[in-house]
């Protein structure tokens, strides 16, 4: 018995030591994912198939359990070891008994594949109107009360952006008294569980940094020196006031913020991060951000690689790639020309110089991907016969890869 009491003594000292630079001790840090927060690999999650324009709403009200099975593994697939969720008020308003049973099983979900959760719950009418914030407290204890016991849980992040849009000077500042009662109110009824503040900048980072036990920054800058120095100034400062930093989205396609070359140097600089956003949400962010489509193929597998930790080389000693070493580039531009210029050419004999031009195009990389030639080819395939079509195709396959041949001597 004696035994037994002092190693239950040890463990509770070992894992209350665990968040190790926070202001708070708690020993949830260590449940789910990384004890070190650099370590985060971490992911935004809508599933692809939510309606707008309250995806976030709808991901709860219409939740279902099978899609989120299948994406949480498709996150597992990518060794992705935490998640940032939101969960808007309003889904609370519609049902909250059937929002309890469902964030129990979604955290539970993601535990069982490794994967820590960060809700985002700071949305509600207290925004507004601080005569409400009573109902802010009920909604915080109702969360509480759901999963706080859950170890998949790993971090409250009471508020989205507060120091976003940067004006009017009244409205930041009415955002933040929002933050500070936020993260006031959950280290009040839940001292357990690390609390964040999803800061757009590093500035509004600092300036709530004594609200929170971890600091939070987004980053979608446009250039690498940018981006460095952004994460330099999080980092001295979360040495300076010995707290752990994370980056809680990246990445973005429609502001020059690269997923491969934001990832890198995040990496590089051994910061955590959490990617903007798994899937390729159709009715929401989609078009310009995502990894996976709801089938699990993706847009772009150089984001997936670069979430394992490979990067495309971009030094000095890079060697492209010559697509006619073996002629076949000479070939099929020869052979798209004799069928083009015959009276008698078969549609399949087209499709398969049309291909194999597609395939020589996509694997040397030596055309834009944002809709694959393959693709092109495909939707011939299955369609109807149009000649006029495939000829059209075949040109546009052969003016592209025309640049790209060389000479060669004939065979005997």
């Amino acid at each position: 018995m004696i035994k037994y009491i002092i190693t239950l003594l040890f463990l509770c000292v070992v894992t209350q030591t665990i968040f190790a630079g926070s202001d708070k001790n708690t020993s949830k840090f260590d449940f789910t994912g990384p004890r070190d927060p650099s370590l985060i690999r971490g992911f935004n999650y809508t599933p692809a198939n939510a309606v707008s324009p309250h995806h976030h709403v709808d991901m709860w009200v219409n939740y279902d359990s099978a899609t989120t099975i299948f994406d949480l593994d498709l996150a597992k697939s990518l060794s992705l070891n935490q998640m940032r969720v939101f969960v808007p008020y309003a889904a609370y308003t519609e049902n909250k008994d059937g929002l309890s049973l469902k964030l129990k099983h979604f955290v539970r979900e993601c535990y069982k594949r490794g994967i820590g959760v960060m809700p985002v719950v700071g949305s509600g009418p207290w925004l507004n109107d601080t005569t409400k914030r009573a109902l802010a407290k009920e909604w915080a204890f109702f969360l509480i009360n759901a999963i706080s016991d859950e170890p998949g849980l790993r971090f409250w992040d009471v508020m989205n952006e507060p120091d976003w849009p940067t004006s009017p000077k009244e409205l930041v500042m009415r955002e933040f008294e929002n933050a500070k009662f936020m993260a006031k109110t959950f280290h009040e009824l839940d001292p357990n569980t690390p609390v964040t503040i999803g800061m757009a900048f590093v500035d509004g980072m600092i300036e709530l940094a004594d609200y929170v036990d971890v600091l939070q920054f987004h980053d979608y800058m446009q250039t690498r020196e940018e981006i460095r120095n952004n994460i330099n100034r999080a980092k001295e400062f979360a040495a300076k006031v010995h707290k752990p930093l994370i980056n809680g989205e990246i990445g973005c396609i429609a502001r020059a913020n690269p997923y491969d070359i934001t990832l890198q140097e995040h990496m590089n600089a051994k910061v955590g991060w959490y990617i903007w956003e798994l899937m390729i949400v159709r009715k929401g962010w989609g078009t310009v951000h995502g990894v996976f489509y709801e089938d699990g193929s993706v847009r772009d597998p150089s984001i997936a690689a670069a979430i394992m930790g490979f990067f495309r080389k971009r030094t000095a000693d890079i060697l492209p790639s010559v697509p006619d070493q073996e002629g076949w580039v000479t070939k099929i531009v020869n052979q798209g020309d004799k069928w083009l210029n015959d009276p008698d050419r078969e549609w399949k004999k087209g499709l398969d110089i049309a291909e194999t031009a597609a395939h020589l195009l996509e694997a040397a990389e030596l055309t834009a991907m944002r809709i694959p030639p393959t693709w092109e080819v495909r939707m011939l395939r299955q369609g109807e016969i149009n000649f006029k079509a495939l000829e059209e195709l075949i040109i546009k396959f052969k003016d592209q890869l025309v640049p790209y041949e060389i000479p060669h001597e004939k065979n005997d």
